[in-house]
């Protein structure tokens, strides 16, 4: 079996056209959606091209349930998403449902690299912050009970493949909102992992998210599509929200 992995693509759809058409040309059986689609700038025209997406599994991220509790009108996550409140206000009753859908967790089988758990922070919790920086120690608690060969996350944006007592941790990346380096960013799987980054027009892609009638759009596509975050930049992010 080959999977498609994809994470955090946070409303881009611009970026999300793009990987897609690349992950078509490699004809996986499957992909894997790691949490956080639309929560951001497009977030309607996310949905509807996720939900014809044939052969896919998703699975829910801190910023999918936000959405969802806002629209609902319950309490949402501690780190509810770009565009949690206007995203959730553009929402269908079915783009509602879709996101409510998605399931903490998915297991697959993948010849090669064995049994794999994919989550979005980690797999006790889409909100749990685990990066190549996290202590080994910290790790273990993230990990301890998943039985699986390989852990896969999103939630950080960044792509890292490590070993934390005898478990890989493997994150794809962002296709919406990378850090450290432009483009979309996700991962092949099988027979190994193949990390892939896609390259799209920033400034085609700028234009578009600036018709965005989200009143944050002109700074997302400033600073997530024409540049990105550096890797120190994220990291003090997550330092002040309990990372690495």
């Amino acid at each position: 079996m080959q999977v498609a992995v994809l994470s955090d693509i946070h409303g881009n759809l611009p970026a999300l056209e793009a990987v897609l058409e690349a992950v078509a040309r490699e004809s996986p059986h499957l992909i894997v959606v790691c949490g956080d689609v639309a929560s951001g700038p497009l977030p309607v025209e996310t949905l509807d091209l996720l939900m014809d997406v044939r052969d896919a599994r998703f699975l829910h991220g801190n910023a999918d349930r936000s959405l969802v509790a806002t629209y609902d009108g319950t309490p949402r996550a501690a780190l509810p998403g770009p565009a949690a409140d206007w995203a959730a206000s553009q929402l269908s009753r079915t783009h509602r449902d879709f996101l409510a859908s998605f399931p903490d967790t998915v297991r697959l089988k993948i010849e090669g690299i064995g049994r794999v758990l994919f989550c979005h922070g980690s797999p006790r919790s889409d909100l749990e912050i685990m990066t190549e920086a996290t202590p080994e120690e910290r790790m273990l608690d993230f990990i301890a009970g998943a039985n699986a060969d390989v852990v896969v996350c999103g939630h950080t944006h960044m792509q890292f493949d490590r070993r934390v007592g005898g478990v890989r941790v493997v994150n794809p990346g962002s296709v919406g909102m990378p850090y450290g380096a432009a483009g979309a960013h996700w991962a092949m799987f099988s027979p190994d992992v193949a990390f892939r980054r896609t390259s799209y027009d920033p400034e085609a892609a700028a234009r578009r998210i600036r018709q965005s009638s989200w009143p944050g759009a002109a700074e997302f596509a400033s600073h997530n599509v024409l540049s990105v975050p550096t890797v120190a930049e994220a990291m003090e992010f997550f330092a002040k929200a309990g990372g690495p």
